[in-house]
This record gives structure tokens, sequence and C-alpha cells, in this order.
């Protein structure tokens, strides 16, 4: 009777609308990278000013294959998926710091020492507590042992850094797997699905995925249609929401609380 009366309590204190509906929880403080194919400034600085909510400003760098260090980052993208994700997280959590780190250029693909660059300058220089990851290294790419163990590493050194990353679930390639959602745990994968309020996420076990949250975009010429790489910035916002509110939450902890407020909500 004593547990019970104790998780009765913490779920009453964890219920979605308590916590996300918290005027505090803007992602104020919070600094997020999203690593994917550059951010268009401009657009999201004039998307937001128009509704009279003006965002951080956007910082950034471009990272290429063979190139020592980061280029500097002019303000734009490689392609728009990356733009479309951070307009998800910003509309999200609208008063986090955004970094872009665009690892794709103008090829439109990306490799693995090049993903594992951004994640690093990310915690090291960036100092960020939650990473966006809604992008896939196939399989193939990581059939050298030593390719597959620099991106794990990467993620558990992120993880072990109090760095919370967010991945996307490639759940749509039955053959070969996609990295590194398939690292999970110790991050987040995130598959897809589709929720009448874009706070509402879902807590469901299987394979390398636990949770799914809303899967569709507001900004771009596919953001409409469901997909994975939109829900992983849904509920990495939803994340920022909470760091808001108290910034010094482990990763095991936020992920904890995502699935309380899960419980919460449907009991």
């Amino acid at each position: 009777m004593f547990e019970t009366t104790v998780f009765d309590e913490i779920f009453a204190r964890l219920t979605p609308d308590r916590v996300l509906r918290d005027p505090r929880a803007t992602g104020d403080g919070v600094a997020v990278a999203v690593i994917d194919s550059g951010v268009e400034r401009a657009i999201l600085e004039k998307r937001f000013a128009d509704r009279n909510q003006p965002i951080c400003p956007i910082d950034g760098a471009v990272f290429r294959p063979n190139v020592p260090g980061p280029l500097p980052y002019d303000g734009h993208q490689s392609s728009p998926h990356g733009t479309t994700v951070a307009d998800i997280i910003l509309t999200v959590a609208p008063r986090v710091t955004l970094y872009s780190a665009d690892v794709f250029g103008p090829q439109g693909t990306c490799e693995v020492e090049t993903v594992v660059a951004a994640i690093r300058h990310a915690i090291d220089v960036w100092n960020v507590k939650v990473i966006n990851l809604s992008l896939g290294v196939p399989e193939h790419k990581l059939q050298q042992a030593h390719r597959r163990q620099l991106l794990q590493r990467a993620i558990e050194e992120a993880y072990f850094r109090d760095v919370l990353v967010f991945a996307a679930a490639h759940n749509e390639h039955p053959v070969t797997r996609s990295y590194p959602a398939a690292f999970a745990p110790p991050l987040i994968s995130v598959d897809k699905a589709v929720f009448d309020d874009p706070l509402r996420f879902a807590y469901v076990l299987r394979e390398q995925i636990e949770f799914q949250a809303h899967a569709r975009g507001y900004l771009g010429p596919f953001s409409r249609e469901p997909a994975t790489s939109w829900a992983t910035p849904h509920l990495a916002g939803i994340a920022a929401r909470v760091l808001s509110l108290k910034p010094d939450l482990k990763p095991f902890e936020i992920k904890t609380i995502l699935y309380w407020m899960f419980q919460a909500a449907n009991r």
C-alpha cells in the first residue's frame, strides 16, 4: 500500500498537462544540436518573428569528410530536411538554443566519421544537452568493426557526458538495420505515429524502439508525410521542455520521466 501511494503521488506530479503546460517549460537555457543537412537560419527567424515569437540566435558548423575540423556555418542548408527538423524543435520548445551541424553536403549523404565529429563537437564545444539525429547510417557503411565502434563510442560518450541523443528509428528497412538508432540504449530511438496533440507521445517497447512521437512537420515539401524524421524532433523538443524545468537531469532520468508521463496520461 505504501508503494502504491508513493507512485500515485509521482504520477500525479508528472502528468503531461502539468509538466508540459507549465509556462516555464519553453526549452529556455537548453542547448540542442540538430545533426542533419543544415538549417536555413533566415527562414526560421522570419517564420517565428511573424508569430511574434522570436527565437534565440542559431549558430552552427559544417562538417565534411576528409576536412580537418568544422567549417564556418553561413546560415544556409545543404537540403531542406534539417530545416524542417529544426522548425519542429523550435515549435515545441521555442526558447532552446539551437545549433546546426551540417553533415550531408551537396551529395546528400553522410559518412560515419563526419557524424562522429559532429557529435563530439556538439558535446565539447557547444555543450548541448540534447542531440537530434533524424538521419541514418546504413548498415553496409558499418561493416568494418572499427567504424561501428567509433559511432557507438560517440553515442556512449554523449550518455556519460549527460547528453541525451534522440535518433529516428528507421524501422521500415526489413533487411538491413540503420544506425545509430540500432544502438538504443543509451540513446532514445523514436518511431512515428500521428497524435491529435503534437505534445503527446507513447511508450511502445519493441526491438530497439521505445517511444513513438507525432510524425508530421510544419515546414517543407515533405513535412506532412508521417516520418520518423519528424517524430524524433518532437520528442527531443519535449525533452528540452522538461530540461528547462530542471536542467541537471541525467539522460536516464529524462527517459524515466518521459515513461512516467506516458503512464500518467494513460491511467
